[in-house]
């Protein structure tokens, strides 16, 4: 099967969608009059609450939301992702992410803007928010919220689930010899008694959570950059060379073209921040406010911190290490460019850095997939669901899952396809919201 698959996931992830995706995002961008420049610091003071009444309807607080959709954004593709791309892109790759990055704002505005604007509150106080609720009551297409729904799911046993847990288990064995089994199981119990507690706790410890595991591995890749201060420039300037001209193989690595560089860096800066993959707009739709236009904003930040501060960190540790011309890729090549920066350390703030990042994924995802399921069976599976998520974590923990990852790829790429339709055909209620939020200030500064 792995060839076919791999075959169908060349094609879900080739041009089209790439281009769909960027062009989406520029569109967006224009139309809105590039919102994710213009209004990025009054998104942040959003990030305080201050402007929203405690008792708007809603689950969780503007932070809790943004923490909960970057701890399934902020994973394995920080760390291993960056590394892919520079591997077979070459450094260059770094500057098509950070494009991604800047359009990405626009379309997590957009797209969880429509999150809150559609979305339901049940009898019980849960929220339904997300694309498949967009995609009926704001298109009128029911059918489209039931693929994403569906696609949804499956991800979220794919890329949400055993590919996180056997992300934790390899540097469990690695560099502390516990056993794969004993950790799928533990992942399994800890993600259960998050999980149970619905997207009120997930936010909960996502908020706490989030804030730590970046900050410890933030502070890693500082120390080696601020050791190798003096070549920042060169670093950066072999970005840029490599983004607009091709780079020679050196030592073992194999040399990239533009057209590489250009390739990986938009699919891996896409698949990291997730903009426009119709994810995020699941957390940030249960946000206390009654303002879209807020939470839009609020989100935004998402591909800012993921992509341009978290990748970027990760690139220059590999580029001032020089580890990228060893041959190698993936984690392993950010975990020696680490053990080269800090000897005898530097592996295992990767490691312990991974085992956050996957525990973090997998419970934000698990929240996306629950809420998918209700959209799609109602409340009662919600339960059986979260159960079933949790004894699957260990099983992922044991086996080699290549053939996961790719289904997972192929899962989040068909996701975006009906998410980018509601976005497309849906931006005159973007822009016709933001409009009718930003010319009214009693709304903007909550007076």
């Amino acid at each position: 099967m792995q060839p076919l698959l791999n075959s169908i996931n060349s094609i879900v992830w080739g041009p089209v969608t790439i281009i769909l995706l960027m062009g989406s995002g520029i569109f967006l961008s224009i139309i809105l009059r590039g919102i994710q420049i213009r209004k990025i610091f009054y998104s942040l003071k959003l990030l305080s609450g201050h402007f929203d009444n405690p008792d708007d309807a809603g689950e969780i607080t503007h932070f809790q939301a943004l923490s909960a959709a970057l701890s399934a954004t902020i994973g394995t593709g920080n760390i291993a992702g960056v590394a892919t791309a520079i591997a077979l892109g070459g450094p260059g790759a770094i500057f098509w992410m950070w494009i991604t990055a800047i359009f990405g704002m626009a379309l997590k505005y957009a797209e969880c803007l429509l999150s809150l604007k559609y979305r339901i509150i049940h009898e019980n106080g849960a929220v339904g928010a997300g694309p498949m609720y967009y995609l009926e009551h704001g298109l009128g297409q029911r059918y489209l919220g039931i693929l994403f729904a569906i696609f949804a799911v499956i991800a979220s046993f794919g890329i949400g689930n055993m590919t996180q847990a056997n992300s934790v288990a390899e540097p469990m064995l690695a560099y502390f010899g516990i056993p794969k089994i004993v950790t799928g199981l533990s992942i399994g119990i800890l993600v259960f008694f998050v999980i149970v507690g619905g997207i009120k706790r997930i936010g909960q410890v996502a908020s706490k959570l989030v804030p730590i595991m970046v900050i410890f591995y933030i502070t890693g890749a500082l120390i080696i950059i601020i050791d190798n201060i003096g070549s920042v420039p060169h670093a950066l300037g072999i970005i840029f060379q490599g983004a607009f001209s091709e780079i020679a193989a050196t030592g073992g690595f194999t040399g990239a073209a533009v057209s590489q560089a250009l390739r990986f860096g938009i699919a891996r800066g896409l698949f990291s921040n997730e903009a426009g993959l119709g994810s995020a707009p699941i957390a940030h739709g249960a946000a206390k406010t009654k303002e879209p236009v807020r939470e839009g904003l609020v989100a935004m930040l998402g591909p800012l911190i993921d992509t341009i501060l978290i990748c970027t960190m990760t690139a220059l540790v590999i580029i001032l290490t020089g580890a990228y011309k060893l041959g190698l890729s993936g984690a392993n090549l950010t975990a020696r460019s680490f053990d080269t920066g800090i000897p005898g350390f530097g592996g295992y703030i990767v490691a312990i850095s991974i085992i956050f990042f996957a525990f973090s994924t997998a419970i934000s995802w698990s929240y996306y997939g629950d809420r998918c399921i209700d959209y799609l069976f109602g409340e009662k599976m919600v339960m059986p669901y979260r159960i079933v998520y949790c004894l699957i974590l260990p099983i992922g923990a044991i086996f080699h899952i290549d053939l996961v990852w790719t289904i997972s790829d192929i899962g989040n790429a068909l996701m975006a396809c009906p998410n980018l339709i509601g976005l497309i055909l849906l931006w005159p209620v973007v822009l016709k919201s933001t409009r009718e939020y930003f010319s009214d200030p009693a709304r903007v500064f909550n007076k």
